[in-house]
């Protein structure tokens, strides 16, 4: 079992940064990667960025050039979002992916005003 716990969101004026942290705790042996995806209301869940152990990152379109994903270890995974427009606006949730399973943190609010 792995747990995910999300802090650093909240409400910024349009053009700020924010920077989410996202800590995972219990069985973290062996996860694969960590990531960052969000939803907004209506809407699917998607991809934001995605770091493997190894260091390689994937990032959506959307976000290229303005957000940047980081890591302290296989375990603590950052995302650092400059430029952020209304847009951006959604929950985002951290996930680990561990032999093939799927963790996910219960959110963290980001409010981007106009």
């Amino acid at each position: 079992q792995v747990q995910l716990v999300e802090s650093g969101g909240g409400l910024v004026q349009a053009g700020g940064s924010l920077r989410l942290s996202c800590v995972a705790s219990g069985s973290i042996v062996r996860i694969n990667a960590m990531g960052w995806y969000r939803q907004a209301p209506g809407k699917q869940r998607e991809l934001v960025a995605r770091i493997s152990s190894g260091g390689n990152t994937n990032y959506a379109d959307a976000v290229k050039g303005r957000f940047t994903i980081s890591r302290d270890s296989v375990a603590t995974v950052y995302l650092q979002m400059n430029s952020l427009t209304p847009e951006d606006t959604a929950v985002y949730y951290c996930n680990a992916i561990k032999s093939g399973s799927i963790y996910w943190g219960k959110g963290t609010l980001v409010t981007v005003s106009s």
